[in-house]
């Protein structure tokens, strides 16, 4: 059947009538078909161009439309583009990626795990987790501890670790024995009680921990840095605290690294920018900066050894290992390092954070600028002195009018405008993406009303 051409409004159309969006009901008549890209620029069906400032969803590391790595898809397509990883088989690419993998990775999480995505990442990661501890013949361990506004995906165990209501709402019943402890947000003085964040934060874990007993637990799973949830980042003396008491009890942690993870932050993982080294590291984003889907498991050793024995880990997914996968996650890899993106990203996400303070900080309605890396947000406060989330009006939402006006596209999460752009933009598109978030902002009352 030949292909047809069909006209900007016939493509709409079309998309109306045939494809469920994540997150977009069906009486919404908007849509943005997007037919090219290029660095941080993307073009639509009717011609018109947007800057990228939220990489995708956080994963254009290297940017759009790099020859490079459709030149190492298509050469690896040639050769192989498929077999399976099951039992005994392998592939020449995934062992390379793997190599790779392990020698970027913390020390000490010497084997890897693909999967196809993030999603699927978690999954694994909660099975593993249980696992292990049952092949050291503590099955009792099943309890998973996570945090309020963590995202962990969309499949049932790590929708179930997911600290948002609205994605339990209508699936119920969820995975059973999850426990979600409150979530590091300093900005947010009244979720401690006054106290200092980590000393409270620290105090509930080891309530919850007795709360449950130490010898249920299977591993508590966290972001290193809460993208959805608004780019939350924790006090310094979080994670290693946290990591001390999950050693005392035998608990395992799962660092889930798919937004943070290849860069993001200035370094390969996050765990790396913390100075942590989880027991199991959970990617998949950055690996091939959305050039084709893929995921990893990045698994310490010790957790390996129980996996492999027997009959092995009794869990596997068809495309385990693609070969194609890998060799655009290789390619990949090879232009963060050889354009030097780990320190573009701590040097362009120093930039922007300078732009953000210079042209937002003295605003009614900015409460918090905040960054690690390319990972930046701006939160929105109805009263700076109350910190009262910024009132929004669903059917003119800041970030819906900033990419209408501009063409500069941003994330709304959690009352906060986040940004997470290619590691690969200019101090130019930087500014234009400031220029252009200021531009609806400075035009926004604190009731949420937008002029103009």
């Amino acid at each position: 059947m030949s292909r047809i051409t069909l006209s900007p409004a016939e493509l709409a159309a079309a998309d109306r009538a045939r494809i469920i969006h994540p997150y977009l009901p069906g009486s919404a008549e908007e849509r943005v078909i997007m037919t090219e890209g290029s660095g941080c620029r993307l073009t639509d069906a009717d011609g018109r161009s947007y800057l990228d400032a939220t990489g995708g969803l956080w994963l254009a590391q290297i940017g759009h439309g790099r020859e490079e790595v459709a030149r190492a898809a298509h050469e690896q397509m040639r050769k192989l583009e498929y077999f399976t990883s099951f039992w005994e088989f392998s592939n020449d690419r995934a062992i390379e990626l793997a190599t790779r993998l392990t020698e970027i990775a913390p020390e000490g999480l010497g084997h890897v795990y693909f999967t196809s995505g993030g999603s699927e990442g978690n999954e694994a990661a909660i099975k593993m987790a249980r696992y292990y501890h049952h092949r050291r013949g503590e099955a009792s361990r099943t309890w998973i501890l996570a945090r309020h506004k963590a995202y962990h995906g969309i499949g049932y165990g790590g929708g179930s670790a997911t600290g948002f209501p609205v994605y339990h709402e209508g699936f119920a019943p969820m995975m059973p024995h999850v426990s979600h402890l409150t979530p590091p947000w300093p900005y947010r003085t009244e979720l401690y009680d006054g106290q200092d964040p980590t000393d409270f934060l620290i105090r509930e874990l080891e309530e919850r921990i007795a709360e449950i007993g130490p010898s249920n637990i299977a591993a508590m799973i966290g972001e290193p840095i809460m993208g959805v949830g608004g780019m939350l980042v924790p006090p310094a003396d979080y994670w290693p605290r946290v990591r001390e008491v999950l050693d005392r009890h035998g608990i395992l942690l799962v660092f889930d690294e798919v937004v943070t993870a290849y860069g993001r932050v200035g370094e390969w993982f996050a765990a790396q920018h913390f100075d942590i080294r989880p027991d199991i590291i959970v990617t998949a984003k950055g690996i091939t900066s959305g050039y084709i889907p893929l995921g990893a498991l990045l698994v310490g050793d010790h957790v390996a050894e129980q996996l492999l024995r027997e009959h092995g880990f009794p869990m596997g997914y068809t495309y385990n290992g693609h070969p194609v996968a890998a060799a655009v996650a290789l390619a990949n890899l090879d232009i963060i390092e050889r354009e030097g993106l780990l320190g573009r990203a701590t040097e362009i996400g120093a930039y922007l954070h300078r732009e953000l303070d210079a042209q937002l900080g003295e605003l009614d309605i900015v409460g918090e600028i905040r960054s690690v890396g390319m990972m930046l947000a701006v939160e929105l406060v109805a009263d700076r002195s109350t910190r009262e989330p910024l009132p929004l009006d669903p059917t003119r939402m800041p970030h819906d009018v900033i990419r209408r006006e501009t063409g500069v596209i941003v994330r709304d999460s959690e009352h906060s405008l986040v940004l997470s752009p290619p590691l690969i933009m200019t101090e130019t598109e930087a500014k234009e993406t400031v220029t252009a978030i200021r531009s609806v902002l400075e035009r926004t009352s604190p009731t949420g009303q937008i002029r103009g």
